[in-house]
């Protein structure tokens, strides 16, 4: 006959005695690892601090894997992942996050980053603009120059990707900068000679572009780096951006010289102040003369 020894009683069969030990205030059994703890307290503490559970104390609830634990806390809770701590509030966690990790933190946009370099810095390999450089945190104040178009930007590169873009309402393209560029930099400052072409129209650029022909019998096929899109227009549009065009642009600064095919590109390196060529008043006093110039140049 079953017996339950804490209680001393006996119980007709097994089923009576676990009904006994579940409802009894003088049982906190953790059937998983077969443990009597003397309190439903020092219960619950062993279901939190175990590894064999995932458990969660706020909500007295059980998860399959610790996994399905962070998705709830992510999900109900006021949770830092990075600790693994869990806040009575959102305020509590922004506290938290503002102290504990102000490399990583937003305080106004109450957002976490991954690592300092997203929150700071502008990633190098690509155009891309930092969140504490971004119009969420900085004003846009540089206009677009042209007549008609009411738009503004947080920084030059902006402004001139804009008008790269074909966006602007006064017919700005690429191209069009490209030929303005070549014409007012007559000393080379910002683009490459040897990149530029020689003989023939000065304003003439390469274009490319595709037709049926480039269906290898999967997709669209770009022939100068065999990238596929599943649609011709889109392998023309990737021929049309300066993925594949001369990098005319170069960094003025002697010890960098980084090339680009974009003055966009050009005026993002600039900004980053990534090789410190911005410090150089004759530098900014160059590009103040060039690119303001583009902007008494009208494209209808």
């Amino acid at each position: 006959m079953p017996y339950c020894n804490p209680c001393d009683r006996y119980f007709p069969n097994d089923s009576a005695l676990r009904q006994h030990e579940d409802n009894s205030m003088s049982h906190n059994i953790c059937r998983r690892c077969n443990y009597d703890f003397s309190s439903w307290q020092g219960l619950k503490e062993h279901w939190v601090q175990s590894p064999y559970h995932a458990y969660c104390q706020y909500c007295n609830e059980h998860f399959d894997d610790e996994d399905e634990l962070t998705d709830h806390y992510q999900e109900e809770h006021a949770y830092c992942g990075r600790c693994g701590r869990v806040f009575v509030n959102d305020i509590g966690l922004h506290e938290h996050n503002r102290q504990s990790h102000p490399l990583l933190y937003c305080v106004s946009c109450r957002r976490m980053f991954n690592s300092p370099s997203n929150l700071n810095s502008v990633p190098p390999d690509y155009f891309s603009t930092q969140h504490l450089d971004s119009s969420i945190h900085r004003p846009k104040d540089v206009r677009c120059p042209f007549q008609g178009c009411t738009q503004a930007f947080v920084s030059r590169s902006a402004m001139i990707l804009h008008l790269e873009s074909g966006t602007c309402r006064s017919g700005a393209t690429r191209q069009s900068i490209n030929r303005a560029i070549r014409q007012l930099d007559t000393q080379n400052v910002i683009t490459n000679p040897a990149r530029l072409l020689t003989g023939g129209d000065a304003d003439t650029e390469v274009t490319y572009s595709a037709t049926g022909a480039s269906w290898n019998g999967d997709a669209y096929e770009c022939y100068l780096c065999h990238a596929t899109f599943t649609r011709l227009p889109g392998l023309n549009q990737h021929l049309a951006s300066p993925r594949h065009q001369e990098k005319i642009y170069v960094c003025p600064l002697s010890s960098c010289r980084a090339q680009f095919s974009g003055l966009s590109a050009l005026c993002q390196h600039i900004e980053s102040e990534r090789c410190g060529v911005s410090r150089f008043r004759d530098v900014q006093h160059a590009m103040n003369r060039i690119v303001g110039s583009v902007a008494r140049l009208t494209y209808y």
